[in-house]
């Protein structure tokens, strides 16, 4: 038995924990009747001197609707995060992952009413991120002009035609351009430091 499960193998950390927190979140949810989706895992406008305000700007990637909210975040989560992971580490993952979380409930609370929960800011990150794979020092990823072209502009076109259909292009829209940000910087080269520089030899 021992080595049946010795052949399982946690090979992404960050996303497995992600999906494990989030499942459980769904079933808190059911169980408690949505009494810890409103109160722990969305975010909305509840003053700042609440600390709860500050601790959904995290938790609410976590929270969803229902299942079908759930598995149609998390097909792409564990398509797309594991190599992304891999490719990243997964440290600086889950700091990409914290920041889009901040961004959008930010953004949720100062512009926008009502309550944001739900990862697919984060699928959306991912999948920008994803397009900047095979990225070279001074060219342009047609992949990511595709990959823009497909899901940004058919975010905005929704949110304009359908404003009011339940589904926050606002976090898919700011998802997708934390996405290329990270992309954007992580895949340009680090310059050396001068330290590293050749010593310059004393003129005789």
């Amino acid at each position: 038995m021992k080595k049946i499960f010795a052949k399982f193998q946690y090979n992404s950390p960050v996303i497995l924990t992600m999906t494990l927190i989030s499942a459980i979140a769904l079933l808190l949810n059911f169980i408690t009747r949505g009494w810890t989706n409103l109160h722990i895992f969305s975010v909305y406008a509840s003053g700042w001197t609440n600390p709860m305000t500050y601790v959904r700007l995290f938790t609410h990637v976590l929270g969803h609707a229902d299942y079908s909210h759930f598995l149609g975040n998390f097909m792409y989560i564990l398509l797309l995060g594991p190599i992304m992971e891999e490719k990243y580490g997964s440290r600086l993952l889950m700091e990409m992952i914290a920041i889009t979380s901040v961004v959008t409930g930010l953004l949720q609370i100062l512009i926008f009413k009502g309550a944001l929960l739900g990862a697919s800011g984060i699928v959306f990150m991912l999948i920008l991120l994803s397009s900047f794979a095979n990225y070279k020092k001074g060219s342009i990823p047609i992949t990511l002009i595709l990959v823009a072209i497909l899901y940004l502009s058919g975010q905005i076109i929704n949110a304009v035609i359908h404003p009011n259909d339940g589904i926050s292009q606002m976090a898919h829209i700011v998802g997708g351009i934390c996405g290329t940000a990270f992309g954007w910087v992580l895949a340009k080269p680090k310059e050396p430091k001068k330290d590293d520089a050749a010593p310059t030899l004393p003129a005789v």
